[in-house]
C-alpha cells in the first residue's frame, strides 16, 4: 500500500489551485430561449491567455471559473447567429450574467477571435483543438489523445470515445492503415496535429447513412497544421545503447505527405530493445476494414484458425526481441469521382522466451487438484508477417457508389521450444525433457465488392459480396520420453517418442446480400434483405512416428488421419422496419433461413437440412443530443466449421489430443444488451455503461478425459445451457480546466458446462476489473497522472488478485527540455497466498530540443529497476495456470532525431 500512498501524495502536491470565482448564466436568442452547444471563452486581457471555456447545456446554461481581480473578454459564438463579446471585471464574489445573441451570422464590427475553443460540437462531430491540450512533452498522437476529455487510449493503441471503440482512423479525410488505430496512434507526430475530429454515427457510405443504424460507429479524423500540407514531414531517429556489454540499437524513420490529390505514409522500425510496432495480436485483428455481411441475418459461421499458438509477446514482455518493420500507406484521387488507396506491411521478428509455469488439473466440480504439470520452457521464435490491401472507391454522384477491396495476408512462423516438465500425479513426481517444433505458413485473400444506388428519394438499393480464400498448413513435432497416448499402429518401447503431424486446411467462403430500402415516410423505412453464405472447406491431416533407429512408422490408420470436405450453405430472407417517433427509434426485424450442411469423411457423407426463423430488435431512446439508451435483442444460430467435425485425431500439443464429431448440430443464442451513454459538454462529463446477457442452447462443448496431465477430448452438443452476464461502466470528467479524472469497472460472470472423465462439471467464473485515474494538464507546471487498477479472477473457488498502482510524470521546462517518467507496480497473489509476487517497471526519458530546431537529443531508459520477470494467470474449463515470464533487462538508449 505504500506505493498507493506515495502516488496520492504526488498527486496532491501537483495540484495548485489559484483562488477563483464562478461566472454563470444563460445564453439565449432574441426570444429569450436558451441555446444549446454555444461556445463561450474567457480571455484574460492582461496575459492574453484563455483562462476558461464552456459549452452551454440544453437549457443554455454556462459557467466559467475565473481568477479574482482580473479583467476578461468573454467571447460568445454560435453557428447561424451573430457573435458577441462582453468585458467582465472580477472581484472576489461570483458573477451571474445572461447574454442574448442576435439572429444572423454577420460578425459584429471590431470583434476579434483571439483564441480557438478547445472543444466544439458541430452536429455529430466533436472537434478538439490539439494545441489547447498540449503541454510540450507530447511526441505522438497517443500523447495528445490521452489529454482530451472523453477520450481513452489503452496500451494496444485502441481508442475509445464515449465508451465506444474508434474503428477507423483518418488523416485529412484519408484512411490511415484501415482496420486498426495502433499504427496511427503510435506514429503520427504530435506537432503536426491541428484538430482532432471525432465522427459519431459514422457511415462510410453516405447513401445508407439515413437508413441504417450507425449509433455504435465512431471514426476519428486528424486535421494537420497548414505547414504540414503539401510538404513532406516526419522524423528520422537513430539510437544506440550506452553503458551495456551487449549492443542495443534503434532506427526509426517516419515520413508523411498529404495533399488534396494524394497522400503517402512510410513507417519503418529496426530495433532490438523490445519495441514491437506490430504484434501477432495486432496482425490478427488488422482486418483492413472488412466487416461481416451476415451480421444482420442472424447466423454466425466463423472460420476458426488452425494457429499453433506461436504468439509473440508484447513490448518488453520477452527475454529478447529483435524486430524489423516496414509499412506504407497511400491514397490517390484519380479524379473527383474515383479514389485509389491501400497499404503494405511487412514485419520480421526474432523472439526468445523463458517461461516457468504451473498447471493444475482440477477434480470435477471441485477446486481440489487432480494432477499438476510444472514446466520450465525456453522458446525461440521466428516470425515473418506480410499484409497488403488495395481499395478502389468510385462515386460519380451522391446517388451511386461502387467499391472494391482486396486484402492479402501471408506469414511464416517457426518455433523451437525445449522444455523440462515435471508431472505430479497421486503425489508421484516424474521429470523429463521435451522438445517441440512448430511451423506454419498460412495465407488468406479477402475480397469485397459493394454497390450502392439511390433510385429516387423513396428507393435505395445496396449489393455487397465478400469472398475469403484461406490456406493453413501447421506442422507439429514433439519428442519426449514418455508415451502420452496409445495411438493405433504406434510402436511402443522406444527410448524417445518422436511424433509428427502435418495438417492442411483450405477454405473458400462467399457471403453475398442485396438490400432494398423503401422510404415509407421521412422517418420510417422498410428494409428487405436477400442473402446467402456458402463455404467449402477441406481438412487433411496425417501422423508419423520416427523410431529410435530413425525409420519412419506411418500411422496411416484411419483413426490417425483426416480427409474431410465440408459444405455449408445458408440462404436467408430478412425483413426490417425502422421508425423514428419522437425521441425513440425502433427497428424490429426477422430473418428466415434455409440451412444445408454436408461433410464427407471415412468414405461416407452426412447431411443436415433445416429451416429457422430468427427475430431481432433494436430500440434507441435519444434522451438528449448527447445522451441515449440503446436496447438490442438478437436470436442467433451459430455453426461450427470443419475443425470440430473432423473425426481423425489431431495433436493440439504434446499432452493434448483431440478429435471432432461429424454429427455436431448448431447452437442457438439469445442475447440481450443495454447501452447507456451521456456526454455533457457543459461540465465535460462522460458516462457510459453496457450490460449484456447471453444464453446459449446446444452449445458445442468439450468432453475431456485426463490420464494424469495428458488430455484427450472431443466436442459434443451440451443439453445444458451456457450463460454469460457482462457489464462495464465508466465515469470521466474534466474540471477546473487543468484536471481530468475517471473511474471504470468491467465485470464478467459466466456459467459453462462440460464433461470431464465422464462427469458433468459446472464451471462458474467471475472476473472483475476496476480502474481509477486522475491527471493534470498544465502548460508551465509538471503534469502528473496517477491511477490504480484492481483485477480479481474468481474461478473454481480459486481467487487471484492483481493490484496495479501506476503513475506518469511529464514536465516541459526551460523552453527546451522535456522529462517523462512512467511507473507501474504489480502485486500478484491468490487468496491462500500460495502465490504472492511483486514486481514493478520504471521508464524515463530526458529530451532536449531548442525551439524551432530540427534536432532532438534524447536519453531514455526502460526497465530502470531491472525487473527480471512478470507473472500471469489463466483459466480453462478444466484447469488453472500460473506463469512467470523472463523480461528484457534495463536499457539506456541515446538517440538523435531529425525533424523533417
Amino acid at each position: 500500500m505504500k506505493h498507493i500512498y506515495t502516488i496520492a501524495l504526488l498527486l496532491i502536491s501537483s495540484l495548485s489551485f489559484s483562488q477563483t470565482i464562478r461566472m454563470e448564466g444563460l445564453i439565449t436568442d432574441s426570444k429569450n430561449t436558451g441555446l444549446e452547444m454555444v461556445n463561450v471563452m474567457a480571455v484574460n486581457k492582461v496575459t492574453k491567455a484563455m483562462d476558461s471555456y464552456a459549452i452551454t447545456n440544453e437549457k443554455g446554461k454556462y459557467f466559467l471559473d475565473l481568477k479574482v481581480n482580473s479583467t476578461y473578454t468573454i467571447s460568445v459564438s454560435f453557428l447561424g447567429m451573430q457573435s458577441t463579446q462582453v468585458e467582465v471585471v472580477t472581484a472576489t464574489t461570483n458573477i451571474n450574467k445572461n447574454i442574448a445573441l442576435q439572429d444572423g451570422a454577420v460578425e459584429l464590427d471590431g470583434v476579434e477571435i483571439v483564441r480557438e475553443m478547445p472543444v466544439s460540437i458541430k452536429g455529430d462531430t466533436i472537434v478538439y483543438n490539439a494545441d489547447s491540450f498540449k503541454s510540450g512533452t507530447e511526441r505522438k498522437l497517443e500523447d495528445v489523445l490521452k489529454k482530451l476529455p472523453g477520450v481513452e487510449v489503452n496500451a494496444d493503441g485502441e481508442i475509445e470515445v464515449e465508451g465506444k471503440k474508434v474503428t477507423k482512423l483518418m488523416v485529412e479525410g484519408k484512411d490511415f492503415f484501415d482496420g486498426d488505430t495502433k499504427l496511427g496512434v503510435k506514429n503520427i507526430p504530435a506537432d503536426a496535429i491541428d484538430k482532432i475530429q471525432v465522427l459519431r454515427n459514422f457511415n462510410e457510405n453516405s447513401i445508407l447513412k439515413g437508413v441504417e443504424n450507425n449509433q455504435d460507429n465512431v471514426a476519428m479524423n486528424i486535421k494537420l497544421k497548414s505547414g504540414k500540407k503539401n510538404f513532406w514531414f516526419g522524423d528520422l531517429t537513430a539510437g544506440i545503447g550506452v553503458g551495456m556489454l551487449d549492443t542495443r540499437y534503434l532506427i526509426n524513420p517516419k515520413l508523411f505527405y498529404y495533399s488534396p490529390k494524394y497522400s503517402i505514409n512510410v513507417i519503418t522500425n529496426f530495433n532490438n530493445i523490445g519495441e514491437l510496432p506490430l504484434t501477432i495480436q495486432d496482425y490478427n485483428k488488422l482486418t483492413g476494414g472488412f466487416r461481416g455481411l451476415t451480421s444482420k441475418g442472424g447466423s454466425s459461421f466463423n472460420v476458426t484458425s488452425n494457429d499453433l499458438g506461436i504468439s509473440l509477446m508484447r513490448n518488453n514482455r520477452a527475454k529478447e526481441i529483435e524486430t524489423q518493420f516496414g509499412a506504407a500507406n497511400f491514397s490517390y484521387n484519380v479524379n473527383k469521382a474515383w479514389t485509389l488507396s491501400g497499404f503494405g506491411i511487412i514485419s520480421s521478428s526474432l523472439t526468445d522466451l523463458e517461461t516457468i509455469s504451473q498447471t493444475n488439473i482440477l477434480e470435477p466440480n471441485s477446486s481440489e487438484i487432480q494432477s499438476t504439470e510444472n514446466r520450465k520452457e525456453a522458446a525461440h521464435q521466428k516470425s515473418n508477417l506480410g499484409m497488403f490491401k488495395l481499395s478502389s472507391s468510385y462515386k460519380p454522384s451522391s446517388d451511386f457508389q461502387f467499391d472494391y477491396d482486396v486484402l492479402a495476408k501471408i506469414s511464416k512462423q517457426e518455433e523451437d521450444a525445449p522444455l523440462v516438465r515435471e508431472s505430479i500425479v497421486d503425489n508421484i513426481s516424474t521429470t523429463e525433457t521435451i522438445n517441440t517444433t512448430k511451423e506454419q505458413e498460412p495465407i488468406s485473400i479477402n475480397q469485397n465488392l459493394s454497390l450502392f444506388y439511390t433510385l429516387n428519394e423513396k428507393n435505395i438499393l445496396a449489393v455487397e459480396m465478400q469472398h475469403l480464400y484461406q490456406e493453413e498448413d501447421p506442422f507439429y513435432n514433439a519428442n519426449l520420453k514418455s508415451q502420452p497416448f496409445n495411438l493405433v499402429g504406434y510402436t511402443s518401447g522406444q527410448n524417445r517418442n518422436d511424433i509428427t503431424q502435418n495438417r492442411f486446411v483450405k477454405t473458400s467462403k462467399i457471403d453475398a446480400k442485396a438490400d432494398y430500402y423503401y422510404m415509407l415516410t421521412p422517418t420510417s423505412n422498410i428494409n428487405i434483405t436477400l442473402g446467402d453464405t456458402y463455404s467449402y472447406q477441406n481438412f487433411n491431416s496425417s501422423m508419423y512416428q520416427i523410431l529410435d533407429n530413425q525409420t519412419i512408422n506411418e500411422l496411416d490408420n484411419s483413426a490417425n488421419q483426416n480427409d474431410v470436405t465440408y459444405n455449408f450453405n445458408d440462404a436467408f430472407l430478412g425483413l426490417h422496419y425502422k421508425i423514428l417517433t419522437g425521441k425513440f427509434t425502433f427497428t424490429p426485424g426477422v430473418s428466415i433461413h434455409s440451412y444445408n450442411m454436408t461433410n464427407d469423411q471415412l468414405g461416407t457423407g452426412f447431411s443436415q437440412n433445416f429451416s429457422r426463423v430468427l427475430p431481432d430488435l433494436l430500440a434507441i431512446y435519444q434522451i438528449k443530443k448527447a445522451e441515449s439508451l440503446t436496447y438490442n435483442f438478437s436470436y442467433t444460430n451459430s455453426f461450427t466449421d470443419i475443425n470440430q467435425l473432423a473425426e481423425g485425431l489431431v495433436f493440439s500439443n504434446y499432452n493434448n489430443l483431440r478429435k471432432g464429431s461429424r454429427t455436431l448440430e448448431n447452437a442457438t443464442a439469445r442475447q440481450h444488451s443495454l447501452r447507456y451513454f451521456k456526454y455533457n459538454m457543459y461540465n465535460l462529463e462522460n458516462i457510459s455503461a453496457f450490460l449484456t446477457y447471453s444464453k446459449r442452447i446446444d452449445a458445442v462443448k468439450t468432453r475431456a478425459n485426463y490420464d494424469g496431465v495428458n488430455q484427450s477430448s472431443a466436442p459434443y452438443n451440451s443439453d445444458f445451457a451456457d450463460e454469460t452476464l457482462s457489464g462495464s461502466g465508466s465515469y470521466g470528467r474534466s474540471f477546473l480546466k487543468n484536471y481530468k479524472a475517471s473511474f471504470s469497472a468491467n465485470l464478467n460472470w459466466s456459467l459453462f458446462n462440460n464433461i470431464q472423465n465422464n462427469v458433468l462439471i459446472e464451471n462458474e467464473s467471475f472476473t472483475q476489473s476496476y480502474t481509477l485515474k486522475a491527471s493534470t494538464n498544465y502548460k508551465k507546471l509538471p503534469n502528473l497522472e496517477v491511477g490504480y487498477n484492481l483485477t480479481i479472477n474468481d474461478y473454481a473457488n480459486s481467487v487471484f488478485y492483481t493490484d496495479r498502482p501506476f503513475a506518469k510524470l511529464d514536465y516541459y521546462f526551460l523552453n527546451s527540455f522535456s522529462f517523462v517518467a512512467e511507473y507501474e507496480f504489480y502485486h500478484y497473489y491468490n487468496s491462500s497466498k500460495t502465490v504472492d509476487n511483486q514486481y514493478d517497471f520504471l521508464s524515463a526519458s530526458l529530451i532536449y530540443q531548442k525551439k524551432n530546431s530540427k534536432f532532438e537529443y534524447k536519453i531514455s531508459g526502460t526497465n530502470l529497476l531491472n525487473t527480471k520477470s512478470i507473472n500471469d494467470d489463466s483459466f480453462s474449463q478444466f484447469s488453472t495456470r500460473t506463469s512467470q515470464y523472463t523480461v528484457q533487462p534495463r536499457y539506456l538508449i541515446l538517440s538523435l532525431k531529425y525533424n523533417i
